[in-house]
């Protein structure tokens, strides 16, 4: 495999979770809107009833704009320099599949190789913290091989 460039596995991540942020702001910004009342004007107990229905989902939205933007001064903050050892920054590849430890992703594509972002709080990352490259972690009943650390 070519050399990993980590610098561009943090602009990918960094790219997908600006999308989902601009994505759950959408849709909290058009279930905001769906939730106001024109004042002044009656209004029918389906109508408020709906609002209210649009106003809970707005709000839904809420929780998930936090997160991104969380996930978004992690992947800011994280130091991406090559490792020995699976911590922070590293990128593994555990049983033929490769992550990236710094928050949750979906997988995405870097370079012709599939990726995908592993959380700190993951439980798979807290098995196999600290290991080195050809270390073994047991996770799920079964025993897998870390085949490299970057």
């Amino acid at each position: 495999m070519a050399e990993i460039d980590k610098e561009a596995l943090r602009r990918a991540m960094l790219a997908l979770e600006k999308e989902e942020l601009d994505s759950a702001r959408e849709h909290y910004a058009a279930h905001l809107a769906d939730a106001r009342l024109a004042e002044n004007e009656p209004h029918e107990s389906d109508e408020m009833a709906a609002a209210r229905t649009a106003a809970d989902l707005a709000h839904g939205f809420d929780g998930p704009i936090h997160d991104h933007e969380a996930k978004i001064a992690a992947l800011d903050a994280l130091d991406f320099r090559p490792r020995e050892d699976v911590g922070p920054g590293a990128v593994v590849c555990l049983g033929g599949r490769w992550f990236v430890v710094a928050v949750a992703t979906g997988k995405f594509e870097q370079d012709g190789t599939t990726y995908m972002g592993l959380s700190l709080d993951a439980p798979i990352y807290r098995a196999m913290e600290g290991l080195t490259e050809g270390e073994t972690v047991s996770f799920g009943g079964r025993r897998m091989r870390v085949d490299a650390v970057l």
